[in-house]
This record gives C-alpha cells, structure tokens and sequence, in this order.
C-alpha cells in the first residue's frame, strides 16, 4: 500500500555536499575545482565531468545494466544532455515530473535528478511518493498538473537488481515519449558533455508526501495513484465494474509481478472496485521483482498462467510490467493475444466505455505493423481510419494529438487510448472488465455468465480469426543478428509478386517504412515482411529495449475467415509459414539458435 500523503511545507536553504557528490566519479580523478554560481537563489555547482560513450537514446530512452546507470556520472552525463537538448525556454521556470517502477538504484537516481533539474533552472519538480509513478501514470501526471515533461526511471518489462537493468527516458508536455528530434539531441549532447549543474540542495525524503521548497525551487511528493485513479474514473464506467466484481460468483486474479502496479492494484481493484483483496497477488513492489522477469507473457507470468489453466480456475486474469504499461488478459483456461485484444476492446468500447460514447465515439484506430491485422478489420466494420506505424508509442501520439486515434495498441502487449500518451497496462484491464461487466449485467448470480472465451469466439465469428504468434531469440550475439536482417532485406529486395515460398504465393516483401501523415517525417528500416497472396505473412526485426545483445523477433500471421477452422492451437495453424520464415531467414545458420526463449 502506498502511504498516506501527508505533511506540511517546509522551506530549506541548500546543504548539498560536494565531497558525498564526487564518491566514486570518475570528476575526482580528474579535477575537483568546481565553480560556485548563483541561480533561481540556490547555489549552483559545476561539476567537471567528461562524455561518456554508447548513450545512444532510442524509442523506449535509454537502457544498460544497473551498476553501468549507478558508476561515476554515467546517469548525470545523460540527464544534463537532456536539459541542453531542450529548448532553454522549456527548462527555466518550468514544472517536470518524476518517478519509476520502483526497481533497484531508483532511489539514488531520483536524488541526482532532482539536483539537475534545480540547477538547470527547473522550478517544480512532482515526484511520485517513494518514487513511484507507474509509465501511464506518469504521463496522467504530466498532463493533469500542466508540466513541461518527465522523467521517467524504468527498463519496462526487463529485470531489475543490482546485476540486472535500469533505464531512463524523458516523456513530453502531452505525456508522450520524447521525439526522434530530441532523443537524437540528447544523444549529441553526451558526447560533448563537460559541466554537471549540480543544485546545492539537501537530498528530499520521498516517503512522505508533501512540499519542500528550496528558495524559488520546490519539489512536491505526490501519491503515484491520486492522478491516475481519477483519470480512469472519468474514462470507465466504475459503478459497472463494481457491480461485476462484487458478484459472489465471480473471481478474478491481478498479477502486478513485484513491479509498480502493485501500487495500484489494491487502491483501483480493492478499495475503488469492490474486489476481494485475494484478487491481487505479487502486489508488492520490490527493487528487484521478486527475483522474476515483469513481462507479462505466457513464459514470464508463469505463476498467473497456473492458476488461470487449473480446473477451479478465476473468470479473469490479467497482468501488468514492470513499469505498468504492458498487459495480458486470462480467462479461465483461454489466452487472449494481444493483437486479438485491443481489436476486441475496439469494437466494444462505444457500447461500454463512457469515454467513447460522448467524446464523438471512435476517431481512428491503429497498431504496429507487426501487430496482426485484426484491429484493421474492426476498423473497415466501424468505418474509421486505421493506421499501420513502426513499433514505438511515440508514432501514436502525433495522430492522437491531430485528433485522428482513438484506441490502439501493440503484438507486445501494449494497449491503450487517446486519454493518455502511453501504452496502460491497468487501463486495458479496467477495459476488459468493463466489457464482462457490460455482457454480465442482466445475467442473474449463479446464471451462466458470459466469459472472456465466448467474447473472443463472438469476435472471431463475425471478423475472422487472425492467427499469430511471435518468436523471441533473446540474447543473441549482436553482429550475426544484423547480419541476418542485411541477408533477409537483400532476399526481400530481390524477390517478386508471384514467386513462391513453400505454398505460399508473395504479394510483396520489403523493408517497412513509415511515412508520419501528421508531421511528415520518414521512419525507415522498421522491419522485414513477406506478405503473400492469401494475407499470410511473416516480418523479422531486431528489438530495442534490451540493455545487451540482441533480442531477434519473428511474427507470423495467418488469417482464417472460416469459423468451423477457427478452434484448433495457433502453434498448429501457423506451422507450415513458420518453417517457410526459419528456412527463408537460416535463423538457426546465423544465430545458433535451435529455439526461441519465449513463445507468445
């Protein structure tokens, strides 16, 4: 639980320490003069410090190891390239929000942060309490309280100790993930870095919520769930979900995986909904999750897996990440993908979600282009436009902001809508319960309710079902990998309409490229696809949220219109194209690999 949010003001003179400050940088081997100026009424200290390489920022920030994140400036290197890649006027004077997941070195990274905004001329800093703050959380933050951006200390779904991951990204005035223009700023930045504007103010205790001020700088401690939970108030029908979850016969699990959501599970689903507090399991966050991996698939969440396929298994299950912004959806032994999720959300969200009823209903829908195309389908049902983007939620937000999408989502469990500028794990949740609670609200206790497997099955029958799984090779050696993406472009760039891969017959093969309709910026190179004639396909790109190696991803699609066809296991349906996409890329040639870690 996280605890109450009390205490009174207080205003402190500065008493920053730069002997604590220097321990263990690499400054103290080089020079330790530091020039003292004044700024905003606090003591301002420039701290020596020099590049240091590979701080290349991509689509999800900045990731490494932890102990890389917590050794000399590693962290105040990259943080000072962000306040020098913004625009001055968007620095000086502004407000900016802090908080992660929870994980190991948030804690001293929350301080070093702090420190750097006060002495770039931030004026108001929001940290959620204990330096929590949930991803989709965070950008409710930024967009209720008006601020200028956030930081945002997370390496998602990875795992996180002092041996494990850390990662941080900087999120935008609307909430949304900092653009291509800004990380690549950053990036040029920590290459020429020389000065740390350190503040001289004492370390702020985030265990207690609450104001302190600093002269013209203060930092507010909010609680990580007040935004958020409000937020999702306006956008669900939260009566209706009560109603669903106090039914005596029905039983749900949430599983927060030791990770952030634990902070909400029991506020939102307990205290706010009704449920049994045995509903939430793993719902204390830990530095190091518990020891697990925070992604909730089939192979990470092996724990909710178990329960949801016994034979007294709940109605529902669910789980979130690490930081909050990724999902899965359980019903009693029935696995929704996720592609077959934001696709099934879509289509019911005007009959049960307040938020699209009034707001002009749908005003588009989209997914990453590795994401199957059951959402498209809903989409020409609705009469709405649909996109097809690079993976990255930043290719979202642009065409939320133009006001063209409205639900979206991503084959990695990301799924979300126009009312924040994040993927949410805890809102997709809240959907699903919304559309059970929909279906079930004049189904008598004790009748026959209607499950998670019967509103996907009623999807499947009126759309077709879009068969998909996807094939992870985590840490493989990074120069074969790319070897094997430069092979597959060259196979695709040489093939024609018409030529032939095991049965299958090519429509078109080639590298995706995505042209931005709002801003109009290219994004090339975003992953390779065989698309044949029968709208079968498989597509190979190389992850980038990983902090090491390389993570090769195979997805592959077939779609199935004919219901009596529509019953039988993915892996069984998909079997012929897989073998065709193994033997088209030599995957096994390349990487060595027999297998894949993870099967989704």
């Amino acid at each position: 639980m996280v605890a109450s949010c009390a205490q009174p003001s207080a205003t402190l003179r500065g008493q920053f320490s730069v002997k604590s400050y220097f321990k263990s940088s690499r400054a103290t081997t080089r020079r330790m003069s530091v020039q003292i100026i004044s700024s905003a009424g606090n003591k301002v200290s420039d701290v020596p410090t020099t590049p240091i390489d590979g701080q290349k920022t991509g689509t999800s920030g900045l990731r490494k190891k932890a102990s890389v994140f917590a050794s000399e400036n590693y962290l105040a290197n990259w943080v000072q390239s962000l306040f020098l890649a913004l625009p001055r006027e968007e620095v000086v004077g502004s407000a900016m929000v802090l908080g992660g997941d929870g994980r190991w070195f948030n804690k001293e990274a929350a301080q070093i942060i702090i420190k750097l905004a006060a002495g770039n001329g931030v004026k108001k800093m929001f940290v959620g309490q204990n330096g929590f703050l949930a991803t989709p959380a965070a950008s409710a933050v930024i967009r209720a309280r008006k601020a200028n951006g956030g930081f945002i200390m997370s390496a998602s779904h990875n795992p996180g100790g002092p041996k494990e991951d850390w990662g941080i990204k900087f999120n935008y005035s609307s909430g949304e993930p900092a653009p291509e223009k800004i990380t690549d700023k950053i990036y040029g930045f920590t290459q020429t870095v020389d000065v740390l504007k350190m503040a001289d103010i004492p370390e702020i205790d985030l265990s207690v919520c609450g104001t302190t001020k600093f002269n013209d700088f203060e930092v507010e401690v909010i609680d990580p769930v007040a935004d958020y939970l409000a937020l999702v108030s306006e956008v669900f029908d939260m009566e209706l979900i009560k109603s669903l979850l106090t039914r005596s016969d029905f039983t749900m699990k949430f599983d927060a995986m030791h990770a952030i959501t634990g902070a909400y599970a029991k506020p939102i689903f307990v205290e706010a909904l009704g449920a049994d507090p045995s509903s939430c399991v793993n719902d204390t966050p830990k530095e190091d999750f518990g020891g697990g991996h925070p992604d909730p698939n089939l192979t990470y969440a092996e724990e909710l897996v178990k329960i949801m396929y016994a034979n007294d298994a709940p109605d529902f299950g669910a789980a979130s990440d690490g930081d909050g912004d990724r999902n899965m959806i359980l019903g009693n032994n029935f696995f929704v993908t996720p592609s077959d999720s934001v696709a099934i959300i879509a289509a019911n969200a005007q009959e049960c979600i307040p938020y699209f009823e009034g707001r002009g209903g749908l005003k588009g829908l989209a997914r990453s282009m590795p994401t199957a195309a059951a959402l498209d389908r809903v989409a020409a049902a609705l009469g709405v436009e649909c996109f097809e983007t690079p993976t990255g939620w930043k290719f979202f937000g642009n065409l939320m902001d133009a006001g063209r999408l409205s639900i979206c989502g991503e084959e990695s469990f990301g799924t979300g809508s126009d009312h924040i500028r994040e993927k949410d794990g805890p809102w997709a949740v809240l959907a699903w319960l919304s559309i059970l609670a929909h279906r079930n609200k004049e189904i008598p206790v004790g009748g026959s309710k209607v499950t998670v497997e019967q509103i996907t099955k009623e999807h499947w029958a009126k759309y077709g079902r879009n068969f998909f799984s996807r094939y992870d090779y985590e840490g493989c050696e990074a120069g074969p990998c790319n070897e094997m993406v430069e092979y597959l472009r060259s196979v695709a760039a040489s093939a024609k309409q018409g030529d032939t891969f095991g049965s299958y017959e090519l429509d078109f093969a080639d590298d995706f490229e995505y042209t931005d309709p709002i801003d109009g910026s290219v994004s090339s190179n975003q992953g390779v696809r065989f698309v044949f004639t029968d709208g079968s396909r498989f597509i190979f790109r190389l992850s980038g949220t990983g902090s090491s190696g390389a993570t090769v991803r195979m997805y592959i699609e077939r779609y199935e219109p004919d219901v009596t066809k529509q019953n039988i296991d993915a892996q069984d349906a998909l079997a012929p194209l897989i073998n065709v996409a193994l033997d088209t890329s030599k995957l096994k040639e390349f990487t060595g690999r027999d297998s894949p870690t993870v099967i989704t």
